[in-house]
Order: C-alpha cells, then structure tokens, then sequence
C-alpha cells in the first residue's frame, strides 16, 4: 500500500499522520513544493511581531520529527498532474527532473493563494512586487519578502489592505515593530464575521493603540510615489461616499482572504463545489477513483448550514486525518465545521462560531438574536473585565445557534468560545447552557458564569415571543 499525499501543510501531514499511525506497514510519501513542511502559516505574525524569535519555532515538527515517523518527505518537489487512470503522480524537483510516483491512494492537500482585489499596480508586467515593498502573506517565502523588507528597507509606515483576522493581527505586528499603520476595509466595519456591534469595538481597540482605520473605503491603485513623498507608494483609494483618499506609506501588505488552490485537481477532472473548492463527501473523497482531498482547497460541511467553504486550520487538521484513515481502508466520517474562530487584538480579544442572523436564516432557522455583557468573574476580586456577548438561537424551539463574544485578553474569551462550540456541537438549546455544571471560584468565575448569564437573557427575551415552543431533549 502507497499513499500519496500533496501539499505539506496542515490537511496533507495530517493524513500522512494518520495513515502511519493507523497501519505502520503503509508506505506515504509526502510530495511539499516548499522546503516548509508543517508550519504554522497562523503563527506568521507573531514572527513578524517579534513574539516568536525565530522562523524555525514556527514548525509544529521538524521534518526530522515527520521522517522519524516513517513517512518519505519530498521537500521542493512540486506535483504537476495526476494521472488517476494509471494512478501515477507526475513531479518535478527543485532540479527540474521529471519524475512519475506510483501510488494506491492520492491526498490533495493543495490548500489556498491570496486572494488578489482589483487593484491597480497589482496586475501585470508593470506589477509592484516584494522588491517595491508590496507583499501579500500566505506562505514562508512570503514572510521572509516581508521580513526583508522590514529589516532592510526599515520603513517607518505601512498600509494594510483588509481587516479580516490576518490583517488585525498584522496590524498588531507591525504596531509593535514601531511603524505607523493604516489599514484599509472596502466594507463598513472590520472584522466582518462578527455582528457590526462588536466589529466597532475591534476597529476603536485598533484606533486606540494608534492604527488609522479606514473602513467603507477601496483601494483602487497602489504606485510608485513621486520623490518627496512622505513614503515610497502612493496608495490611492476611494470612500462609499465616492471621495477619493490617498495615502502614502513605505510598505503595503494586502491581505484580503484567500481562494481555495484547485488547478492540478481540476485538470484531473474532479468536481467543484461551494466556493470553487473541491467537492469531497464527509469521508473527504472526491469524484476520482483512489483521490481524496481535505483542508482549503475542498468544501466544508458546516453542521448547522451544510457545504459552505470556510478554510480554517483547525477544520483542514480534522479533514486531514478523515481522509489518512478512508485512504488506507477505513470509514470515518468528517463531523462537521462550526466556523469557531478567536483573534487577539491588542488587549482585546474576539470570538465566534455558529451563525448569525442572516446566515441563520439562509439555513431555515427563525433567529433571535440579543446582546449581554457580564462579568469575567466575580466583580468584588480585583482584576475582572467585562465580556460583550451575542446569542444567536432558533426563536421557535430554543436551539443555540451561535455565539459572539469580546473582551479582556486574561478574561478566557477563547476557551469560552469552546464551552459555545461543545454546546452547539452537541444540538443544545441555549436554555440548558444554565444548567452545564461550570467551574467556579471568585478569582475565575462565577456562579453563573458570564456565558449563563448571557443564555438566560436569550431565554427572558425569547419567551415574549409567540412563536416559542422549547425543543424536548
């Protein structure tokens, strides 16, 4: 038995992972276009930042780790075509041979590229590039162009196009290396998988630690400046107003999502899906006969809304290990994505999963959605913050749909994002969040902890509503 596997970060180690442990006697290869196997691309501006000292603390195992396993790794190969027919995988290496793997079973693990917006200067032979100071951010060759540019060229300001998480943290990043900041949103607030409530808590923490935030507002050019100016790029962009706003800055990094990397499956011939991912069942196949696919580049199966396309980390770890067992014989099934996401943002810490209103009701519940604000833990002990919550459920039987949560980075938003996520995994109405059996001590929590607290207020508000007829569990 030979499995194969593409793509060497989180979806494709983690099926090579779990084909060894499964069956040591299974062969793997693992074919990485990179020389990075199994790094953190989350961890990258924390490396930026300084807070990680160095690149290699980036890798969840060194590739000594990985071949101690019994795994083959082919760094700085890159697949080219799969041939399913004769189950051969065409590479290349970093010499430029050709070569022809054999394999029983194939994992695509090709995973996402930047998302590039119409933006002009990005585009074409007259394209800025690293060497100009313009970076989008994905992978390690990415973060070492950068890393080049902050260490050789030392600029003093920056532009950041894209408010998403990346751009939030890498906000924060380059805040704390001494350059000043400003970061560009096309839509009206930051952060937009959170409710617009807490998305203006995001973007006034973003203001308070001195990043210009620009939102409802699109880039439309990015040029060389004329000499004198107060930064080497002219950034030119233009209000929903219709006003136009230019900005100058050494640097711009332009980090707008990313779109699932497809072509070497589809030239195979397999089938797209939501997003333009591959489409792959809950075992993680695909359409061709011995091909599996798992992490950024397939669709999710989110258990609240069905086939969406939601590229996270977390989900591509748990692909990957479904598709490692089905290659080598076995009958996993993926259990399903929530979409729980945490980001710190200087002090202040943003959560969710689940969904929201509209999302809700795109999925065919009848949502009602409140918002609470609690205490970390008891407010007599020194040190407590205030968490802001959204509670998101079915209006007519009670079932929790999502949760969004904002506060203190010491108040444990994230780990109560996770008690949300266990709740909502397990079809949970909000109502019996009261009765879970929490922790409590007055340094930590509460009686009623800040997330009880909150699904009581849900459950006050639901019962006006005529409609409301409690699920029986």
């Amino acid at each position: 038995m030979h499995l194969v596997t593409i793509g060497g970060s989180d979806a494709g180690i983690s099926a090579a992972l779990r084909a060894r442990e499964l069956d040591p006697g299974t062969e793997v290869t693992v074919v990485v276009g990179d020389a990075y196997p199994n790094y953190s691309i989350c961890g990258i501006p924390y490396y930026v930042s300084g807070e990680v000292p160095h690149w290699r603390d980036l890798a969840h195992r060194t590739i000594d780790d990985l071949k101690a396993t019994g795994m083959q790794v082919r760094l700085n190969t890159l697949a080219t075509k799969i041939d399913v027919k004769s189950r051969k995988l065409h590479v290349v290496d970093d010499s430029g041979n050709d070569e022809l793997l054999a394999y029983d079973q194939l994992v695509v693990g090709t995973g996402a590229i930047p998302a590039r917006p119409p933006i002009e200067g990005l585009f074409g032979s007259d394209a800025l590039g690293p060497e100009h100071g313009v970076h989008l951010l994905h992978s390690m060759g990415d973060t070492f162009e950068l890393m080049r540019t902050l260490e050789v060229a030392q600029p003093a300001s920056a532009v950041i196009v894209g408010a998403g998480y990346i751009g939030i943290e890498m906000a924060e990043g380059l805040c704390s290396r001494g350059l000043s900041v400003t970061q560009f949103e096309q839509i009206p607030e930051v952060l937009p998988t959170v409710d617009p409530s807490l998305g203006a808590l995001v973007a006034a923490e973003l203001a308070s630690h001195g990043v210009d935030v620009k939102t409802s507002t699109a880039v439309r050019q990015i040029a060389r400046a004329p000499a004198g100016s107060s930064g080497r790029l002219r950034i030119d962009a233009v209000e929903a107003s219709g006003s136009p706003i230019t900005a100058y800055a050494d640097m711009v990094l332009v980090v707008v999502g990313v779109r699932p990397e497809t072509t070497l499956a589809v030239a195979a011939g397999a089938k797209l899906g939501a997003g333009g991912a591959i489409d792959v069942d809950r075992g993680m196949r695909t359409n061709l006969d011995g091909v599996f696919a798992a992490g950024d580049c397939v669709v999710t199966h989110h258990r609240l809304m069905g086939l969406t396309y939601l590229p996270l980390g977390t989900t591509a770890h748990k692909q990957g290990r479904v598709a490692g067992e089905n290659a080598i014989g076995g009958s996993r099934a993926y259990a399903g994505s929530l979409g729980t996401q945490v980001v710190k943002i200087f002090d202040m810490v943003a959560a969710r999963n689940g969904l929201r209103d509209r999302e809700a009701v795109a999925a065919g519940f009848d949502p009602l959605t409140i918002e609470f604000e609690a205490d970390d833990h008891k407010a007599y002990y020194p040190g407590s913050h205030r968490i802001r919550m959204r509670y998101t459920g079915d209006r007519k039987v009670g079932r929790l749909l999502g949760v969004q949560l904002y506060g203190h980075r010491h108040a444990e938003v994230a780990k109560r994002i996770d008690i949300a996520a266990t709740a909502i995994f397990n079809g949970m109405t909000v109502d019996e969040m009261s009765y879970l059996d929490l922790s409590y001590t007055p340094p930590l929590g509460s009686p009623w902890d800040a997330l009880q607290a909150g699904a009581q207020a849900w459950v006050r508000e639901s019962r006006s509503s005529p409609a409301f007829e409690p699920m029986t569990t």
